[in-house]
């Protein structure tokens, strides 16, 4: 870990990450935050990292300026669900949130409804995205090993050598062709461990139209991570 500024108005504070794997120089803007992060191989030195911020710095300042607000869901508000946003209403039944009548129903005190509504959302995406997965994955005559979520932010998903598979839990929120494209994809990789034209092969025999939800996660994907679940 370290840091290299980028003078000017304002001044801007770069995060560098360096990582065995990285072979090349490249760069992350948070629409949430505003942070800066350059992923870079070990070898790198800080002059080359400022210059290859300086040289990117038009594409920087201007990701900068479109930033995304934090939303925080509560009950009498709407909350992304399945690409469509919906009502959040109290409950009286049962213990846990639940999707009814085109509505996102919490029971219990209103200070416990974000934690009630991640949890739901947990719930679904670990249900939708192990179908998903395991669809595609017979398509391809691949095992499944293992399934994870997590609260990812520079990623949807992965797929390791050995079949295990992570995906956002995020991704419950975005349509269903978005999140059925994400396991096609992460499934893909059980065949091919790489992005080549013969991956993308791969994907297309499972998910043909994928670009247009490639597209939406490219256009859209920031609005899933604008949602903040804790007090």
């Amino acid at each position: 870990m370290g840091q290299v500024v980028l003078t000017g108005d304002p001044e801007i504070e770069i995060t560098l990450r360096r990582s065995a794997r990285a072979r090349r120089l490249s760069l992350r803007v948070s629409r949430l935050d505003g942070r800066v992060t350059m992923s870079l191989p070990k070898w790198t030195g800080k002059g080359e990292a400022l210059a290859f911020a300086r040289e990117k710095e038009v594409w920087i300042r201007r990701n900068l300026s479109v930033q995304v607000d934090v939303v925080v869901p509560e009950i009498g508000g709407k909350v992304l669900f399945q690409g469509q946003y919906v009502p959040v209403v109290a409950s009286r039944k049962g213990r846990t949130a639940l999707f009814e009548d085109g509505r996102i129903l919490v029971p219990g005190e209103p200070d416990r409804a974000l934690v009630k509504i991640s949890a739901f959302f947990k719930l679904m995406a670990r249900q939708h995205l192990a179908q998903a997965s395991d669809r595609y994955a017979k398509m391809l005559g691949k095992p499944v090993s293992r399934l994870t979520l997590r609260d990812t932010r520079s990623r949807w998903g992965s797929c390791t050598s050995d079949g295990n598979l992570m995906y956002s839990w995020r991704l419950i929120m975005a349509p269903s062709e978005v999140l059925n494209y994400v396991a096609a994809h992460e499934v893909s990789h059980l065949v091919e461990m790489n992005h080549s034209p013969a991956y993308w092969a791969v994907v297309s025999s499972i998910y043909p139209d994928y670009n247009r939800p490639r597209k939406w996660l490219r256009d859209h994907g920031q609005k899933l991570h604008a949602y903040r679940f804790t007090n």
